[in-house]
């Protein structure tokens, strides 16, 4: 009896032995198979200590206000779980370095220049680093040039005309695109919504039709060999941006914030609306992430739940197009 119960116990162990192996080199082998992403739409800054948490998809319920009433808040707290922000520099540059670790994500960024240096210090391959600028005040084309001619910077964005009352192809700006298509680089620009109230309550010179993509039609045509991605894929004016993007080969789009903050339901069928009409292989990745790091795996999940979706048609968003439209090496993110 005794040997029994010892051959049942030992047997027992080997299966737990066995279990616990096999559970281990799954996890392992997942991780190891995890596919590489990139997001093309990523904010440098640090963390903020009086920053709200953030509801996605928040954007879902618009109420209207009045000028003697409260205005309409910009996002909510009411879910079940809301995404918490980062709260400090280091916590903020600890979300990066995870994210291009652990989920494999490569980032174009832009944004404080101290933090563009300190992340793409802590993993260079993981972080592209990106120049902004929406206005000559900012910069002088000659001073433009020379922090592109460096090499540091491989991208041109975020350009964001739209919040300052101008079109994209405003004359102010195109020296600026003139040494993006003389130098080869890529280039980010901001079209599409802002919010609830944006226009009438922190950004008056804000203008709902300056995010047409038909605006673009003028600057592409001056520079005929340069290279653009339309930030929020132009929400949400599908029709324009379908035949923009039929019209230019060089044009291409990314999903960054609005596929977070409006309904899903409206994210879902204005991306599904851009793939019926043919340009699944040019629509990129993107979050806008900012001060909240979750916004990562909501943004990805949002991808990998689309059922309308192939699973090559996933694979090219969040990673082939891009490299497509950097002209990157595939084999080094293998």
């Amino acid at each position: 009896m005794k040997n029994s119960t010892q051959q049942f116990i030992g047997k027992a162990a080997l299966g737990c032995l066995l279990l616990f192996s096999f559970v281990f080199t799954a996890n392992a082998q997942e991780s190891k198979k995890r596919l590489p992403i990139i997001d093309v739409h990523v904010h440098a800054m640090g963390g903020n200590p009086n920053a709200s948490p953030m509801c996605p998809w928040f954007l879902k319920d618009m109420p209207g206000s009045g000028p003697n009433q409260e205005p309409p808040s910009f996002m909510n707290t009411d879910c079940i779980s809301p995404l918490q922000p980062a709260r400090s520099d280091a916590e903020m540059d600890a979300a990066i370095l995870r994210a291009n670790k652990e989920l494999n994500i490569t980032m174009v960024v832009s944004g404080d220049a101290n933090a563009i240096h300190r992340w793409h210090k802590a993993a260079p391959d993981h972080i592209i680093p990106s120049l902004g600028i929406s206005n000559a005040d900012q910069m002088t084309v000659e001073a433009f040039r020379d922090s592109l001619s460096t090499g540091f910077y491989k991208v041109m964005g975020e350009v964001a005309p739209q919040y300052q009352g101008m079109s994209p192809s405003d004359m102010s700006l195109d020296e600026y695109f003139g040494v993006a298509e003389e130098l080869g680089i890529p280039v980010g620009i901001h079209m599409g919504t802002g919010g609830n109230g944006m226009a009438n309550i922190n950004r008056p010179e804000y203008r709902a039709s300056l995010g047409q993509p038909f605006l673009l039609e003028d600057m592409l045509a001056r520079h005929p060999k340069l290279k653009i991605w339309v930030m929020h894929a132009g929400y949400p004016m599908a029709d324009q941006m379908i035949a923009l993007m039929g019209a230019n080969a060089y044009v291409y789009v990314d999903l960054a914030g609005f596929i977070w903050s409006y309904p899903l339901e409206e994210i879902h069928a204005y991306l599904k609306r851009l793939v019926q009409a043919g340009f699944a292989k040019r629509i990129m990745y993107g979050t806008d992430l900012m001060i909240w790091p979750e916004l990562l795996e909501t943004s990805i999940e949002v991808i990998e739940s689309a059922n309308y979706l192939s699973e090559e048609q996933k694979r090219d968003i969040f990673f082939n197009n891009a490299v497509r439209f950097f002209n990157l090496d595939a084999s080094k993110f293998e």
